[in-house]
């Protein structure tokens, strides 16, 4: 990896000693006029997260980029959902009461198939399933849109991030459109990335959180981006992620999370980032023209 130079007052403020070497003017436009817009959970402000139908909100609000959650059934059947179990996002507790804490590992998929996963949030969704990977990245496809995925919970789910692979690989996710410009692949686990990055090194990755600067050189072996709350962010830190190189030879990117408002979507697009995950994203659209 190869570290760029930011200002001296940058390093100063963020106390690190990593040697940085300045950045190109064509790299530094590469990064592109505007942040990206990523619909967080589809557009789940407007529809049930990481259902069907908020990735079809999130297309019919013209958002290219879609995020989502990934973990695992008993059975071992990928699914898209957040909580490590079903209570806040589906009917579970009244379909298996007798399951407390109703976790995603302790059911099969055909159980959580059975689940309304979209009254919750309203009655015209009440048909809203826990849809498979394979569900989730069919409809994305249909859509022509692009996937952030993230790994939740690696640490309950051992090998997920090869099995993870090997559904996207099915389904023609891993072919050279998909990995050059439409597939990131990210997680708060440092080890799930390094996997991820080590079992397919094309594939774009990221890791969720605000590490340290001095931590960075060790993470641009391995991640693509660094893609933290927005509430960590200034524009020094963004300065200093964007210093460094990638495993792909190109400096590291910033998305950050979870912005739904204007005011705060035009402040972080003015530290620099390269992207904006949001429940809202017409929203920030319109706020930062990403």
């Amino acid at each position: 990896m190869h570290a760029r130079a930011v200002a001296a007052s940058t390093t100063a403020l963020l106390g690190t000693a990593a040697l940085l070497f300045p950045v190109s003017p064509a790299q530094a436009a590469g990064r592109g006029g505007g942040p990206l817009v990523i619909a967080h959970r589809g557009a789940s402000a407007y529809a049930p997260e990481n259902t069907l139908a908020a990735v079809d909100k999130a297309a019919e609000l013209g958002t290219t980029w879609v995020e989502n959650d990934v973990q695992r059934t008993r059975d071992g059947e990928l699914v898209v959902v957040h909580d490590d179990n079903l209570r806040r996002t589906t009917d579970v507790e009244e379909v298996y009461p007798d399951r407390d804490p109703w976790k995603v590992k302790d059911f099969t998929a055909a159980e959580i198939a059975r689940l309304d996963a979209g009254s919750w949030f309203g009655p015209a969704f009440a048909d809203a399933r826990v849809p498979t990977l394979e569900q989730f990245v069919h409809r994305v496809e249909r859509h022509h849109q692009k996937l952030l995925l993230e790994i939740k919970n690696p640490e309950l789910y051992p090998g997920i991030e090869r099995q993870t692979l090997k559904v996207l690989g099915n389904e023609g996710w891993l072919d050279r459109s998909h990995v050059t410009g439409r597939l990131i692949v990210q997680s708060f686990s440092a080890d799930s990335v390094r996997t991820v990055h080590e079992l397919k090194p094309a594939v774009k990755t990221g890791l969720l959180g605000t590490p340290p600067v001095s931590a960075l050189p060790l993470y641009a072996g391995f991640a693509d981006q660094i893609n933290p709350s927005y509430g960590s962010l200034s524009t020094a830190y963004v300065s200093s992620v964007q210093a460094f190189t990638g495993p792909h030879g190109r400096p590291l990117q910033v998305l950050t999370w979870t912005v739904d408002d204007a005011a705060r979507a035009r402040r972080v697009a003015g530290y620099g980032v390269d992207g904006i995950i949001t429940n809202k994203p017409d929203v920030v659209r319109e706020a930062v023209g990403g």
